[in-house]
Parts: C-alpha cells; sequence; structure tokens
C-alpha cells in the first residue's frame, strides 16, 4: 500500500504499541469492493506546534498486480544469548505472494485543500532569506584574499613581466650556454634567457633532449645534430736534434 508522504511521517513518530488507523472493507453484491482507511486520534494528534491538521479519511484504489512478481518474506535470526540446546538456524521464509496494490488518497475536503496550500507556501519560500541586524554581529571575519592566492597572483605578474624574445634570439642564447656546460635543468635556462617558462620550453623540445633517466636525470642537452662544440687543440708535437 503506497500512502501519502504526511501519513509516512506521523506513522514514522508513532510508538509501536498504539493503533494507526483502521481500514475498512464495503462489499455489495455485483460491485467492486470498496476499500478505507481511517486514521486514530493517536495518530492524528502527534503534531507539531504550528502544524496543520492531516485529513482523517482516506479512500483505498485497489489494482491488480500482473506485471510484476512480489512476494513478502520473514527472516528469523538466531538469537546471541539463547541457552537452549538445540541451536537455532537462520531461516528466510516465503509468506506468499502480492497480488494488488492499495494507493492511498485523500477526499478532497477543506481539510486538505488548506494542507495542500500550506504544503505549496512552504515549498515556495526561498531557503535563503535576508534578515536586517541592529547590532554588530562578532563572528569570523573572512579575510579579502588568502596567501597562497595573493603569492599566485604576484608569481603571475612576474611571468607577465618576462616578454617573449624572438625565437632566433633566444636560440643564440640557448647554443651559447650549451657550448660553456653541457647539461642545464629548466630554471637556470629561465634565468640566462629571462623566458616565460612555457615559451623557452616550446623552443626547448625543439633542439633538446629531455633526460629521464640517471645520472643526469631532469636536464636537457642539445640533439645530437645540433651540438658543435669546439675540438681540443692538440699539443704542439716535438722533435729531436738527431731529425
Amino acid at each position: 500500500m503506497n500512502v501519502p508522504k504526511y501519513i509516512a511521517n506521523k506513522w514514522e513518530k508513532a510508538p509501536g504499541n498504539i493503533e494507526v488507523g483502521k481500514l475498512k472493507i464495503s462489499k455489495n453484491p455485483g460491485q467492486k469492493a470498496q476499500v478505507s482507511l481511517t486514521l486514530s486520534e493517536s495518530v492524528l494528534c502527534l503534531k507539531e506546534p504550528g502544524e496543520e491538521n492531516i485529513p482523517r479519511d482516506h479512500r483505498l484504489d485497489v489494482s491488480a498486480i500482473t506485471r510484476q512478481t512480489l512476494g513478502v518474506f520473514s527472516h528469523i535470526t538466531p538469537s546471541t544469548n539463547s541457552d537452549s540446546v538445540v541451536p537455532e538456524t537462520e531461516k528466510l521464509s516465503m509468506e506468499g505472494r502480492i497480488v494488488q496494490k492499495l494507493e492511498c488518497r485523500p477526499y478532497a475536503d477543506s481539510c486538505y485543500m488548506k494542507l495542500k496550500v500550506e504544503t505549496i507556501r512552504k515549498a515556495s519560500m526561498p531557503v535563503r532569506q535576508v534578515q536586517q541586524l541592529d547590532r554588530i554581529v562578532q563572528n569570523f571575519k573572512p579575510v579579502s584574499d588568502h596567501k597562497h592566492n595573493i603569492e599566485y597572483e604576484e608569481k603571475k605578474k612576474a611571468e607577465g613581466k618576462k616578454a617573449r624574445d624572438d625565437k632566433d634570439a633566444v636560440l643564440e642564447m640557448l647554443f651559447a650556454a650549451f657550448e660553456k656546460h653541457q647539461y642545464y635543468n629548466i630554471k637556470d635556462l629561465v634565468k640566462i634567457t629571462r623566458q616565460p617558462i612555457v615559451y623557452l620550453k616550446e623552443i626547448l623540445k625543439e633542439v633538446c633532449n629531455y633526460n629521464l633517466k640517471n645520472p643526469h636525470k631532469n636536464m636537457w642537452e642539445l640533439k645530437p645534430e645540433y651540438r658543435h662544440y669546439k675540438e681540443p687543440v692538440p699539443a704542439p708535437s716535438t722533435t729531436s736534434a738527431d731529425d
């Protein structure tokens, strides 16, 4: 049986030792059985201050279940503190099949219409509301900006001041640097060329290889076709007087 939400909320609040309602089935010859639900007075009294009353009487629309197979099962678990000699076992039993579905619907009386209006009013209220303060509230005052955001913005400004030089000029600086040393890390190359790191890496990928293995891991070196290291000057040969 499906019931409206306001009935389900009442039944959840009800203690287990009270009557929550009564079903009435009326059968007239040659007509379909009429089923109705009347909530108990104990359930109707379970209300918060300012809460609207809910309807007492409801009709139940009965329909057959044809496209589903539904069953009712009982689950028995053994007691942990049982003193019986024969140990209890866990049991799962099928009590029967569900062949009918009941939809609980209220009658459109004044009580239900008033409840519906109040429900719509509450649903239309905004979650956040503006409230005027008549005194200063000493709460946590948020900072205008966090430290890591300030550092990031300063870094961005510093990067922006590094104007991109012509590509040929950057290549000349790189080749001149690699004539002095064979391997460089990216930080040293940024200092030497004073170029934005993204722009510098684009040029490095064209003329350099990036080492991923030791002993020069994370270092850049020129590709073989761009290496023009000076050959060492051979020592002058000496001849003996006998020659």
